[in-house]
């Protein structure tokens, strides 16, 4: 069954239960784990969420200078490929 379009916050969850008892999920859990596969049903819901004009921020990447201590070890960081 689709998920749900709806940007309320029973609509997302109506469809993280949805995908939860899906077929979709149980081939992902035994693939990738239980963890990969609640992270992957909560990403798919948010996204019809955000497709159905909910203003939902995006995830962000973390920061790779975010434990520098000095700007030579900034430039350092950088610099790596």
């Amino acid at each position: 069954m689709p998920l749900k379009r709806g940007k309320s916050q029973a609509t997302i969850s109506a469809n993280i239960r949805e995908f939860h008892g899906g077929a979709t999920y149980a081939r992902t859990r035994e693939k990738s784990g239980k963890k990969r596969a609640d992270d992957q049903a909560v990403a798919a819901a948010l996204n019809v969420a955000r497709k159905s004009g909910a203003r939902i921020p995006r995830r962000r990447e973390p920061n790779p200078f975010a434990g520098a201590v000095s700007h030579r070890e900034m430039e350092r960081a950088r610099r790596k490929p």
